[in-house]
Parts: C-alpha cells; sequence; structure tokens
C-alpha cells in the first residue's frame, strides 16, 4: 500500500471515530468499536509513517491529502 495513501486513510479513519466515541461516553456505553478503528487509524499512520525513508513533517499532510485524491479520485 500507498504510504500517502496509509497515511491520509488513517487520519480520516481516526477523524470519523471521534464522534463514535463521544456518542458512546454520552449514552454511557462502552467505545469498543470506537476504540478499534482508533487502532485501525493509529495502525495505519504507523505503517505510512514507518514506510516512508524520512517520515512526514506536518506541513506535508495537506499536500499528502491532495495528491491522494487527485492520484484515486475521478
Amino acid at each position: 500500500m500507498d504510504p500517502d495513501l496509509a497515511l491520509s486513510l488513517g487520519l480520516v479513519v481516526g477523524a470519523f471515530s471521534v464522534p463514535s466515541i463521544l456518542s458512546a461516553l454520552s449514552d454511557k456505553r462502552a467505545p469498543r468499536a470506537s476504540a478499534v478503528t482508533i487502532l485501525i487509524g493509529g495502525a495505519l499512520i504507523l505503517y505510512a509513517s514507518q514506510s516512508k525513508p524520512n517520515g512526514y513533517a506536518l506541513e506535508e499532510i495537506p499536500d499528502v491529502f491532495v495528491k491522494v485524491a487527485a492520484r484515486y479520485l475521478p
């Protein structure tokens, strides 16, 4: 898998799991599914940062999103 794609997917999955965590906590339920999605997102981000030789700088992340969107979206 392309490290840029893995980083983008990991950040999107992690961002989408935050409302799920907040919803589970406000309903006084255990956020089990949310915890799994956070782990998946974290694993994708870790894979991406270890696959790229120099890693990612914080300034690069928006450019990575644009490159991935341009490459995979019609």
